[in-house]
């Protein structure tokens, strides 16, 4: 008697099934690891883009630092240099900037309620009601700042000092310099 029911054809429909099944888990497979991978990605950019941040600079010096000769003659009674933004920085807030003095006999810092800011140029035009500077530096804008808190002996006759200038969210901004070998009170003079 012949076989009527022949498995031969049965076969060949299970392995079309057994392959559609490994196809659509390879593609939820392949879905997910796409979407971890995009994930990661995402992430990583973000930590760079943070990292750069965090790494440059935010202000730059623009121009001469200038130090001012004390009644003495010896010492120095202020410091005055200009601040603005680095290229591409985001607007830097100076009422949270912090100044830090180092001299090879002390270090000190300083903040907004012991330096002086004078926006020597600013964006125009202002904005409607506005008379006063808001405090915070913006692109195409340069602030004077003015340090004179006193200094007594702790800056003298060819000591080389550094005013770090501490932003709110990026680097730190050193600026290095030396007292000039001799000076007369009252008298600005620019420093390198």
């Amino acid at each position: 008697m012949k076989n009527l029911y022949s498995e031969d054809a049965f076969t060949g429909l299970e392995a079309a099934i057994v392959l559609i099944a490994f196809v659509v888990v390879a593609a939820v497979f392949a879905y997910v690891v796409l979407g971890a991978g995009f994930f990661t990605t995402q992430k990583a950019q973000e930590t760079v883009h943070s990292g750069v941040q965090e790494t440059t600079s935010a202000l730059q010096p623009v121009g001469a630092v200038n130090v001012k000769a004390a009644a003495d003659d010896t010492t120095i009674a202020n410091i005055s240099f200009y601040l603005q933004l680095a290229a591409g920085g985001n607007g830097v807030d100076m009422g949270k900037v912090t100044f830090t003095l180092s001299t090879p006999k002390q270090i000190t810092t300083y903040d907004n309620t012991k330096v002086n800011y004078t926006w020597v140029k600013r964006n125009t035009p202002l904005d409607d009601g506005q008379n006063a500077h808001n405090g915070t530096l913006n692109s195409r804008e340069m602030v004077l700042v003015d340090m004179n808190p006193g200094f007594g002996s702790a800056l003298e006759l060819n000591d080389k000092f550094t005013v770090e200038v501490k932003p709110p969210v990026g680097a730190a901004l050193p600026i290095m310099r030396t007292i000039p070998g001799g000076m007369t009170h009252d008298v600005w003079y620019e420093v390198y």
